[in-house]
């Protein structure tokens, strides 16, 4: 009676957030008859939370059934539930609840891309690759989506409304958007948290072939700041720039003694902004902080 309790509440659950309907057309469908979303952005990975989860269904079953629609070949193409399915696998069920939904190519993304939001942990390339996913398919759809034009009558409309849809800033939709067009390994190492989001987005703007002579640099060197890799994409034209060239800029400029690029503030500057009796240390103290806030926004 209990695990008949649970079913029922998680079913709930994925009606509200995901739009369904009714859960009383589920049905059983083999698991080879379902073929993973084209270009699927979010990951499936065998870590704990997957080995928790196919331990789960050993014990329950799938509580919840999977968004599949059906295809012009008899099968079906998963929408939601890639890791229900990939768990339900590894633990042995040949055959899995799902919801079949006609979908057009746009709306099963925007579903696919949404309900897949509703997870704790998005790594930064899932991100990437869906919030490029579903502007192309609010573009489709007819709505004012433009990834290349920077008149404001379509950017700022089309931004405004998929921000406001996931929470984020427009300038964040953009970086984020940026980052595919990292090469691979980079990528990965965002995902890693190697390399910051906001260093990330300067490298995304070089080509194919001088990032990766960037990911050499940093597998033997390091990752180079954000201000350094600001700094080479300014500089020489890509067309210039030889692979010899680039690592001797961003050694110099890592290797640089801190004193050629010291910023001094006069005491009549800063007493626009502090009462005379703060102290000098509190007067740093309250730069350092707003500094790392900044710094936390341009990585977010």
């Amino acid at each position: 009676m209990a695990s008949r309790v649970g079913k029922k509440i998680e079913m709930a659950s994925i009606d509200e957030l995901l739009g369904v309907p009714s859960t009383e057309g589920t049905i059983d469908i083999d698991v080879r008859m379902i073929f993973p979303f084209e270009n699927h952005p979010f990951k499936v990975i065998d870590d704990e939370k997957m080995d928790e989860l196919v331990d789960s269904i050993k014990l329950n079953g799938v509580l919840t059934p999977v968004i599949v629609r059906p295809d012009d070949e008899g099968t079906y193409e998963m929408i939601s539930g890639h890791r229900r399915l990939h768990a339900a696998i590894r633990a042995g069920l040949s055959k899995i609840p799902a919801i079949v939904k006609p979908m057009t190519d746009d709306e099963s993304v925007i579903f696919m891309v949404d309900s897949n939001l509703q997870r704790e942990e998005i790594l930064p390339s899932e991100k990437a690759f869906s919030y490029k996913m579903k502007l192309g398919a609010m573009k489709r759809q007819g709505a004012r989506v433009d990834l290349t034009s920077y008149q404001f009558g379509t950017r700022s409309r089309s931004d405004a409304e998929l921000a406001e849809q996931v929470g984020e800033s427009k300038n964040s939709i953009h970086r984020y958007i940026r980052l595919t067009e990292l090469i691979p390994r980079l990528l990965d190492m965002v995902d890693e948290k190697r390399i910051p989001l906001s260093t990330a987005v300067e490298m995304s703007y070089f080509t194919k072939d001088i990032q990766g002579w960037i990911l050499e640099y940093c597998n033997e060197n390091g990752i180079p700041k954000w201000s350094t890799v600001k700094e080479l994409r300014s500089g020489i034209p890509q067309n210039e720039l030889t692979q010899e060239k680039l690592i001797e800029i961003l050694r110099g400029n890592e290797e640089a003694p801190t004193v050629a690029n010291k910023i001094t503030f006069t005491q009549k500057k800063l007493n626009q902004f502090f009462p005379g009796y703060m102290s000098v240390r509190e007067r740093e103290e309250i730069i350092l902080s707003l500094l790392e806030k900044w710094k936390q926004e341009q990585n977010s």
